[in-house]
């Protein structure tokens, strides 16, 4: 027994659905771009302010960039090291979540983070 197929059916892109693909897509890039501004906080901002860490507005930005390159790999939580800090961020969120200084870190064991970024 065979089975014959009389006709296909397929949809054309036609240029207004083309249009609104377009749109869609500007829509979701610039979310991303809104989204990559990094937040802090109220927790970390403590934390930064009573441990006196203060990092340089290139430091702030170099760090929002690798947080948009972790979450598309897939990071949900990462520990961020710097020169001056250890770092928590919630790669959903883009949310510092605590800061330590890096003495203190170095006596601190890290749990729930699947992705660390080293920016020495």
């Amino acid at each position: 027994m065979s089975i014959k197929i009389d006709h296909f059916h397929y949809q054309q892109i036609k240029p207004q659905n083309l249009s609104k693909t377009q749109n869609d897509f500007k829509q979701l890039l610039n979310n991303e771009l809104v989204n990559s501004e990094l937040k802090i906080s109220k927790h970390a901002q403590e934390r930064l302010i009573e441990r006196h860490i203060t990092l340089t507005n290139d430091e702030w930005s170099s760090i929002e960039a690798k947080m948009t390159e972790a979450r598309k790999k897939g990071v949900q939580d990462s520990l961020v090291l710097v020169s001056e800090a250890a770092l928590i961020i919630n790669a959903k969120s883009n949310t510092v979540i605590t800061a330590m200084d890096r003495e203190e870190a170095k006596t601190q064991m890290f749990t729930n983070i699947n992705g660390a970024i080293i920016m020495d």
